[in-house]
């Protein structure tokens, strides 16, 4: 439960500001529960540090009472037992829940083999060439991994690490990029 509302909370934030929202909401409602029982306001204005945060708001409570509706308690074990797709499926049915969110959830906290693409993730291998264009980068990137979750999760840490740290949007510092000879942008500009 806390990595499906902290990965809410991360969309289209820093970490920083997205822990900073999570604990404001958690030092104020202190439970889940009372989160999906708040008013919408309520939660938007706990987690206002993080932006977006009636987008957020809605998608955090309707999502929580989307599980206990469905589940009878405030629980995601159960998609321990589902096949990946479906686990996926499920997790995708809740509001304001993408590939991405969904995808952390179930490899980060379930250990199912999905790799989650992030902005820094998908910028990285449109550069390496894995990923082209508008192409949709979840089913690409999961067709060519391997199905080891434990290597999923590694890679995904590595790679927003190297997204944040080097390869930037603008002036990536192709130059100090441990990856720049397998990478067809960082052949490219020589750096």
């Amino acid at each position: 439960m806390e990595t499906l509302v902290l990965t809410i909370l991360s969309q289209n934030t820093t970490d920083t500001n997205r822990d900073r929202a999570y604990a404001s909401l958690i030092d104020r409602f202190r439970t889940v529960e009372a989160i999906a029982e708040a008013e919408e306001g309520e939660i938007a204005d706990a987690i206002r540090g993080g932006g977006l945060q009636q987008q957020k708001a809605h998608a955090i409570r309707e999502s929580l009472r989307h599980i206990e509706s469905e589940q009878g308690r405030m629980s995601l074990a159960f998609l321990e037992s589902l096949k990946l797709e479906d686990a996926l499926a499920w997790l995708l049915a809740l509001p304001g829940v993408g590939r991405k969110t969904a995808g952390i959830v179930l490899l980060l906290s379930f250990g199912k083999p999905y790799f989650p693409v992030d902005t820094h993730i998908r910028r990285i291998l449109t550069r390496v060439g894995w990923i082209r264009g508008r192409e949709e980068p979840h089913r690409r990137v999961n067709s060519i991994l391997g199905k080891d979750p434990e290597l999923m999760a590694d890679l995904h840490l590595q790679l927003i690490r190297l997204g944040r740290a080097l390869c930037s949007p603008r002036n990536p510092l192709c130059g100090e990029c441990p990856i720049r000879e397998r990478c067809r942008h960082g052949r490219r500009v020589g750096r």
